[in-house]
């Protein structure tokens, strides 16, 4: 590997802020043109196929989706720690097994999971209560995109690899050709040719499939001491291990929120198909917030793992008190811009005043509180960066899901309202910060022994 190429990716020298900065620049960048796509998806959905359609989508299939798939997506994390260790480290022998492994292991979970999902989706959907206008639309569009699950498994995986060895660019690059297909597709298959919800999905798996290409192609052309070979391809236990240690309760986590948002769909079912459509609507809007909020995650993980591995505990601490300055700062201006630019987005997106309204009421119960989601976002994310793994989710689990779910049986239940239903978001972000606060400043944590130690 080239001197050059090492200093861009090594994030364990240098300025704290600026290398973390310039690390995390295109992850947010992707997540937010993903997100920018998302509107679009909803845009063409919204106008082209009506309301119907979008609550199909956008309802009780991306909650299945959610929580099925994103369970599996978020293996991707103790993955990635395990490689940011290695890396960081210099331990070369040690980096294409690595992920040669990881590749491997999520490729056989995608075939797993989209025979599963080809079968038992009509099941799921009514499991959640689905409203029966949207119930054909609903199955139709699970089904296609379970059969293009493997290839979303796997650009993950990719993507989770390069950010882990230093390289947030090339993700972010092949992510937007992804993106572009995807939009371009849309208004083919949707506009042009009518196919309706099968347009939709058709164009998100293609555009899967070409996002994992790229990234498979980035990897095995690789001239540096990562580089994937086919002889990589296979299960190796104690990468194995230390993968699954780490992401299976970074899974059980994702799917303990999907699994809370479920409970909160079917009450948002119960709300009829204007709320339900409105609720998969706020998603495409304030869910820019969630897709920075995300990409600042993963850059601290990725740069946590790597100062972790080569055991530079000063630079991690400092890597902590600059990450929280920045999300801070990216959340108050993201959640003022969202407030006050919501409605004009709302009224490009559809044409349904109905839908606008009660979306930016949707708005306005969460965006003012994402302040109280930062430090759960850096907290979690350097504790998953040293191979804490457990008790975070633990925390997690208890202060944010299950506490969600205590709320729908009692609070919801006896008001009945889409405020009492949001509200249950702010306070347990709350909750959940303040023990996230209490166990980061023991310390323990710190004291994590490294994945090459192993």
């Amino acid at each position: 590997m080239s001197t050059g190429s090492k200093d861009r990716n090594d994030l364990t020298t240098g300025s704290v802020w600026k290398k973390l900065l310039i690390f995390f620049l295109p992850i947010a960048a992707g997540t937010m043109i993903q997100q920018m796509y998302n509107a679009v998806d909803g845009l063409i959905v919204g106008r082209y196929v009506g309301t119907g359609a979008l609550a199909a989508v956008g309802g009780s299939s991306a909650q299945i989706i959610n929580v099925l798939v994103g369970f599996f997506v978020a293996l991707t994390a103790g993955a990635a720690v395990v490689i940011g260790q290695i890396y960081g480290a210099g331990r070369k022998e040690d980096l294409s097994p690595a992920i040669g492994n990881s590749l491997a292991a999520l490729g056989l979970f995608g075939l797993a999971l989209m025979i599963f999902g080809l079968a038992a989706s009509p099941w799921m959907l009514r499991v959640l209560n689905t409203p029966e206008e949207t119930m054909e639309g609903a199955i139709l569009y699970l089904r296609i995109y379970f059969a293009g699950v493997p290839f979303v498994m796997l650009l993950n995986m990719e993507s989770s690899i390069l950010r882990a060895l230093g390289d947030s660019f090339h993700p972010f690059l092949y992510m937007v050709a992804g993106c572009v297909m995807n939009i371009v597709l849309d208004v083919l298959f949707v506009v042009a040719f009518g196919w309706g919800i099968a347009g939709v999905a058709v164009a998100t798996v293609a555009s899967q499939v070409l996002n994992m290409a790229l990234l498979t192609w980035q990897l095995t052309r690789s001239r540096q001491e990562f580089r994937l070979t086919l002889h990589d391809l296979r299960l190796k236990g104690v990468y194995l291990k230390n993968m699954l240690r780490l992401g299976i309760p970074a899974g059980l986590q994702s799917s303990m929120y999907s699994v809370s948002n479920m409970i909160i769909q079917v009450a948002v079912n119960s709300l009829g198909t204007l709320v339900v459509a409105s609720w998969a609507m706020s998603g495409k809007t304030d869910g820019i917030y969630w897709a920075v909020s995300n990409a600042m995650g993963a850059a601290i993980t990725s740069f946590i793992a790597q100062n972790h591995g080569a055991g530079n505990r000063e630079r991690v601490r400092e890597c902590v008190r600059q990450s929280l300055i920045m999300d801070f700062a990216v959340t108050v201006l993201l959640s003022a811009f969202l407030m006050i630019a919501g409605i004009p987005m709302l009224r490009i997106l559809t044409p349904d005043e109905a839908v606008v309204e009660t979306t930016y009421r949707i708005m306005s119960y969460f965006v003012p509180f994402y302040f109280t989601w930062v430090l759960v976002e850096v907290l979690s994310a350097v504790l998953r960066g040293v191979g804490d793994a457990i008790r975070p989710v633990a925390i997690i689990g208890i202060g944010i899901c299950l506490f969600r779910v205590i709320w729908i049986a009692t609070v919801f239940a006896h008001y009945g309202t889409l405020f009492s239903l949001c509200l249950s978001y702010a306070v347990s972000w709350t909750i959940t910060s303040i023990a996230l606060v209490i166990y980061y400043r023991k310390g323990k944590w710190m004291n994590r022994r490294r994945m090459v130690d192993r």
